[in-house]
């Protein structure tokens, strides 16, 4: 039996149940979710009221929590260099698993952070210089997820891989498990893989044999059972390119083939797959594409 449950990145403008009844609307069976305005610091705490029209437009839906993957803020840097900026981040971020909590879901996705190096061309080209730069930061952010697992409860840490782009770090399998080595409680840590971000910094899966070459590697590296959420989204630039541009499914670089391996993979069974491609308008056709994809 397949055991898929796709939905995609939903508007929880004017509350978060409205991400709820969006996700229904596009009969998706997971979804993902900003808890609070992601552009912004300060947050209004979850009121009574809107709690429990969440946890109503939740139990009509039949979604589970562990099919939804919260995104936190795009402003929070668990690897930022300056102790304030990191400082506000770490508050921030454990803001995010409180509100997790709060709403009865089990895991936060969040990029893992970057390090805002300005490194000169040579610099760039010194392996060894840069693997330095790049493991203080890891280490600064393993850091900043012990702080945040400490000062909360049960909210599972799920790093999403990155496309590499600027100084953002986590766009190897290897950045990903230097991070989950370093973190105390491994039973709340884990990784969500995006599609196009994997893509974009190198990792083919576009033919069976590319597909099953770096998948094995994840579990290699990084651990099969690591995995709590991917998000599904093709990619605008070619392999290897580190640039961070989704496209619809089939319509980019990537092409079907890997979504329908995805689709019949044991990997992403019971585990939110997510789109967050550029038009929202398809979703719904996006959804039933993929499900298509599954062989009885």
């Amino acid at each position: 039996m397949n055991n898929k449950f796709v939905g995609a990145h939903t508007s929880a403008s004017g509350g978060v149940f409205n991400a709820v009844n969006n996700a229904v609307d596009i009969g998706a069976k997971a979804f993902a979710l900003f808890t609070k305005n992601q552009k912004r610091w300060d947050a209004k705490p979850l009121d009574a009221k809107t709690l429990d029209l969440w946890f109503e437009a939740l139990e009509k839906s039949g979604i589970q929590p562990k099919h939804i993957l919260p995104h936190d803020s795009y402003l929070i840097n668990l690897g930022h260099p300056e102790e304030e900026k990191l400082q506000k981040s770490r508050e921030a971020f454990v803001d995010e698993l409180e509100r997790c909590e709060i709403l009865g879901l089990d895991r936060l996705n969040f990029h893992p952070g970057s390090h805002l190096v300005k490194l000169s061309a040579k610099e760039k080209k010194d392996e060894v210089y840069l693997r330095d730069v790049e493991n203080r930061c890891l280490d600064v952010i393993a850091e900043s997820i012990n702080i945040a697992l400490d000062k909360t409860n049960n909210v599972k840490a799920v790093i999403e891989n990155t496309a590499g782009q600027g100084t953002n770090l986590g766009y190897t399998f290897e950045h990903l498990a230097y991070i989950i080595d370093k973190v105390e409680d491994k039973n709340r840590v884990g990784v969500c893989i995006d599609t196009c971000h994997m893509f974009v910094a190198g990792y083919d899966i576009r033919t069976r044999e590319a597909y099953d070459k770096t998948w094995g590697d994840f579990d290699r590296i990084v651990g099969r059972d690591k995995l709590m959420g991917m998000h599904i989204n093709d990619s605008k630039p070619p392999l290897g390119s580190k640039k961070d541009r989704h496209h619809s499914i089939g319509e980019g670089e990537i092409g079907l083939d890997a979504f329908k391996f995805i689709m019949n993979d044991e990997r992403m069974d019971d585990i939110p797959l997510v789109l967050e491609t550029i038009d929202s308008e398809i979703w719904k056709q996006e959804i039933e594409l993929l499900y298509s994809f599954i062989k009885n």
